[in-house]
């Protein structure tokens, strides 16, 4: 190995509540400064030269990857309006192109966006909001070209392919009038916080600013109802939510609040007919229950149960159309469609038949829909698109992603185990392999987890996962708590005060699969990005000898410091995720697990940690410091590798193509890493 980049220390002590606190890389915060730069090309040189020997590898993984897509391939069109909305892909084009035909998919095609010609001279971009007026005459789009998830926004007249003068910085959500030259959009304030709504007239000299949102815990975003008839903005903080509405085609009118802001009280709003249909999780429901009220009159005293609280469901998400509205539901960690028929409100569920999945909502623009769209998915089966017929209760699958290379999916086992924490909670691990895969602990594995924000850790395909597969590596995802799989509750239990569960749970996934013979501790990997690189982050500190290589992806692992900053983006908001460090409780606590702070003389794993020098998210100074810290403290002669993109931001590269690049690199890494515990 060659000798790995010293990052030089500058004292710095902080005192917080009578703690001194010292961190000698604090100075890597300044993005400016030229040793800054100097010291994450030198981490990036080191990483490149230990891993030279596995170039010829990386080449090989990604040309299997590459060889198992269809580069040219044309999404369902799905309907709006008088338009049939798509987009493609073109063999040896990064981005996709957007596209439309009027009124039959006979029709020319007309592109809405090619993406490809806007990268031109960038090495980075991501396409935000996108909405087309309702005269299907311009576009309002948002793209970013750094990846700091920083948007522009610009309108497009599709009939001419020009742009109009109209442009506006910092946008983080657009929507549409029922007026064809008027739409309404969010800014963002130097924290990167959206806050403000504006209305813009195309061609006015200025915009009217129509609402700014003073509390730093709470974020704005505009939305249109599927039916078009009204225009919802929606102020929410990571614990409530307040909603004002104003119909679609009335420009001047007033904003009203749906039900004023309550701690604790979420809550969400769709349109039908002559009600507001909301799903809240008021009075202590945590899960979510449905309400109606009639858009004469909404306040909360007139709202009246469709569908009530259950414990055990948790109730993710509401489709309404003007015939029927579907229910995104999840139990027992699974999400499941509830579809439910107007007026007569008789219910039913669409059946699924493997033992892990995930379904989303797909293309449903149309509020006279006769189907509803949906997307589902798992371990062993590629995303596929369904309309279901709600009426005749019949599925018909539109597309299915092929895999080229002969892909048999009867080759691979998708299972569903279940692990016990300390406390005796039930945790759910998802497991794909091959089914001759042996279960005598000499297959090697990769277990993931995320376990934040409430957000379910989805079981999706991936052809690229075969060439782990394909190789014997079995890969599992540990839901452990701190996410959505068992509803609010399985977030609360690894939030705040509890958030040490999230850890846990994790390292007791790990025990059951290597106590039920999936796997040996020197023959897993574990892995996770950005809350889940703080997973992993802090379950290396607690158990350095759980895994024998490990991968951290734009890892949050300087919890205290970033939340001790109320400048950063998303730092205020996220107090109520994990903790405010400037209350005693709250910073005692994050000390017991920060991955940062806990680092300390030991034996870890080999580690690859990627980051990015325009994330937002994650600023690139925590894994850089996180790293240049655990140099100093390892005990071990493993490797320890920092891989900075100098042009993107939390989600990598944006190119679909340099996406598989970097992946292949981490693969490289992990395989090289288990060849070497075989």
């Amino acid at each position: 190995m060659p000798t790995p980049p010293v990052a030089k220390k500058i004292p710095k002590i902080d005192v917080v509540h009578g703690d001194r606190r010292q961190d000698p890389y604090a100075w890597l915060r300044h993005r400016d400064d030229p040793d800054v730069l100097a010291y994450l090309t030198a981490e990036n040189a080191y990483t490149d030269l230990g891993l030279k020997p596995t170039a010829a590898f990386q080449e090989t993984l990604y040309a299997e990857m590459l060889g198992r897509i269809k580069e040219d391939d044309t999404t369902v069109p799905y309907r709006r309006g008088g338009h049939f909305y798509y987009t493609r892909t073109e063999k040896g084009k990064q981005y996709p192109i957007l596209c439309r035909k009027h009124a039959s998919l006979d029709a020319p095609e007309e592109i809405t966006l090619d993406l490809n010609r806007l990268a031109e001279g960038h090495a980075f971009l991501a396409l935000g909001a996108w909405a087309v007026s309702d005269d299907g005459r311009r576009l309002v789009y948002t793209v970013d070209v750094t990846g700091f998830r920083e948007y522009t926004l610009y309108v497009k007249d599709l009939g001419t392919g020009m742009l109009e003068p109209d442009r506006v910085e910092r946008v983080a959500s657009v929507a549409w009038s029922a007026t064809p030259a008027t739409f309404f959009y969010v800014t963002e304030d130097h924290a990167k916080r959206p806050y403000r709504l504006w209305r813009h007239r195309l061609g006015a000299a200025g915009d009217d600013l129509l609402y700014e949102e003073t509390d730093e815990l709470f974020r704005l975003g505009v939305a249109r109802s599927r039916s078009l008839a009204y225009l919802f903005l929606y102020s929410a903080s990571h614990t409530t939510t307040e909603a004002r509405y104003v119909a679609a085609g009335d420009l001047g009118g007033v904003w009203t609040v749906l039900a004023p802001r309550e701690h604790e009280h979420e809550y969400e709003v769709d349109h039908g007919g002559d009600l507001f249909y909301i799903r809240t999780n008021g009075g202590g429901r945590r899960n979510f229950r449905l309400v109606v009220a009639p858009v004469a009159d909404p306040r909360p005293e007139r709202w009246s149960e469709l569908v009530p609280h259950r414990e055990a469901v948790m109730l993710e998400g509401v489709d309404v159309f003007a015939d029927f509205y579907v229910l995104q539901q999840r139990e027992d960690g699974l999400a499941r469609l509830r579809v439910t028929s107007l007026p007569s409100h008789a219910s039913h569920h669409v059946e699924f038949p493997e033992p892990a999945y995930d379904v989303e909502p797909e293309g449903n623009a149309e509020f006279a829909a006769g189907a509803y769209r949906f997307r589902y998915q798992s371990f062993v089966t590629p995303p596929s698109i369904f309309d279901y017929d709600t009426v005749a209760r019949e599925l018909r699958l539109l597309k299915r992603t092929e895999v080229l290379g002969g892909y048999d999916p009867t080759r691979y086992r998708s299972e569903r185990l279940h692990a016990t924490a300390a406390d005796g909670t039930r945790i759910p691990v998802s497991l794909v392999s091959t089914k001759d895969a042996p279960r005598d602990g000499t297959s090697p594995m990769v277990l993931t987890g995320y376990g934040a924000y409430g957000m379910p850790y989805p079981v999706t395909f991936s052809s690229n996962r075969l060439s782990l597969l394909e190789r014997g590596v079995s890969v599992a995802v540990a839901h452990v708590r701190g996410g959505g799989e068992l509803g609010k509750r399985w977030h609360d239990d690894g939030r705040l005060l509890r958030k040490r569960n999230t850890f846990t749970d994790f390292i007791a996934c790990a025990e059951l699969l290597v106590g039920e013979g999936y796997t040996t501790h020197a023959r897993l990997v574990i892995e996770g990005g950005s809350a889940g690189g703080l997973l992993i982050g802090a379950t290396l500190n607690m158990r350095p000898d759980l895994s024998t290589a490990a991968v951290l992806r734009v890892p949050f692992v300087d919890v205290i410091n970033t939340m001790l900053d109320a400048s950063l983006p998303l730092t205020v908001g996220e107090f109520e995720e994990w903790g405010n460090p400037k209350l005693r409780e709250h910073y005692e606590y994050m000390k017991t697990y920060c991955p940062y702070t806990n680092l300390a003389p030991r034996r870890y794993p080999a580690i690859l940690v990627r980051t990015a020098l325009n994330d937002s998210q994650v600023m690139y100074w925590e894994p850089a410091k996180w790293v240049a810290k655990l140099r100093t403290f390892k005990t071990d002669d493993r490797p320890l590798f920092l891989k900075v993109n100098l042009d993107s931001g939390h989600g990598g590269a944006s190119g679909r193509y340099d996406a598989l690049r970097e992946l292949a690199f981490d693969y490289a890494f992990i395989l090289t890493r288990l060849e070497r515990a075989s």
